[in-house]
């Protein structure tokens, strides 16, 4: 197999030879045919998440078919094609565990980040953890769905029944759940780098009612905001947006720092919270909701052994919607 490795902090991926891996008890190999590029490969790749397994194998975004199984799987055949989201293990055993908040284990093993992902012509996945896609839609198009479109989902849950939905940060997530939240019924407001037509020309064309700058207040005060951005001074700009009793989601596992704020921004009941991992239930919500929301992804497709150049594009913000690597 090939694959491209980080071999420590902020080094540049390189691409190995490496002796196709045997999956072990309940596990399966997967042949990858793409793997979405997630600005959690660079938190990855830039050391700004603790306790990085190196060397590692990047990305979590991951659509492939079954090539061999290990002992002990029922629940996958050879031939199936499955999605290998970010949650690659849980323990079942951690209160968290226990109480259906896995997303929260206290031993898990996360696609990409602790365990080897989807940088590469094949990949291990615990059969648990792989969502079975069946054939409908190109690997292309749901690379993105299994983070982007997983952690948007759960982000959008938690934003509870807004009915003027701000979304800050306008790449492969927030394309993705705009049209969720358009199909909802919802009132979706885009917000963008300063001068990111594009991005806002795209928000539009999926149905947004508003679209502008991050640092603008929308035409009318919002019922929620997300913010998938990594940046922590859009914070306060998003509760400047929402009104009293509204809710700011931070959906990304990696933020810069919040400046301090006035405390007038969050008094009125409004609320900050965060978003963490996924649960299998979101995968499986999700991944039915999105072909009835008709949702369909941006992409741009790249070979394997362009990791480096795409990951330095997406720091760049030079990505429109998301982009797939092609093993």
């Amino acid at each position: 197999m090939r694959a491209m490795v980080l071999a420590g902090p902020r080094a540049r991926l390189r691409m190995e030879e490496r002796p196709d891996p045997v999956p072990g008890e309940g596990q399966i190999r997967v042949r990858v045919s793409a793997c979405g590029v997630c600005r959690t490969d660079l938190h990855v790749v830039d050391a700004e998440l603790p306790n990085i397994r190196y060397p590692i194998v990047p990305g979590h975004e991951i659509v492939g078919r079954i090539d061999l199984i290990g002992p002990n799987v029922t629940t996958h055949a050879p031939g199936d094609r499955v999605g290998i989201p970010w949650l690659g293990f849980t323990c079942e055993d951690c209160r968290f565990c226990r109480e259906g908040m896995e997303n929260l284990c206290d031993r898990p093993l996360f696609t990409g980040y602790t365990r080897d992902g989807g940088y590469a012509t094949h990949t291990i996945a615990d059969a648990r953890y792989a969502f079975p896609l069946g054939e409908s839609g190109e690997d292309e198009a749901l690379a993105p769905l299994l983070c982007a479109g997983l952690i948007g989902w759960r982000s959008l849950v938690l934003a509870g029944q807004a009915d003027r939905l701000g979304i800050y940060g306008f790449g492969a997530a927030g394309h993705i759940i705009a049209q969720v939240a358009i199909w909802q019924g919802r009132s979706v407001h885009a917000f963008t780098r300063r001068g990111d037509t594009a991005a806002q020309d795209l928000a539009r064309r999926l149905g947004a009612v508003w679209a502008g700058a991050s640092d603008e207040l929308p035409d009318t005060p919002l019922d929620a905001a997300i913010i998938y951005a990594p940046a922590g001074e859009l914070v306060p700009a998003a509760l400047r947006a929402v009104r009293k009793g509204g809710r700011v989601v931070c959906a990304g596992i990696h933020m810069s720092d919040i400046p301090s704020f006035p405390y007038d921004l969050l008094w009125q009941e409004r609320q900050l919270i965060s978003v963490a991992n996924l649960t299998r239930q979101d995968g499986l919500d999700f991944l039915r909701i999105a072909p009835q929301a008709g949702v369909h992804t941006e992409t741009t497709a790249f070979p394997l052994d362009q990791a480096n150049e795409v990951l330095d594009m997406l720091r760049n913000g030079q990505i429109l919607g998301a982009a797939v690597l092609r093993p």
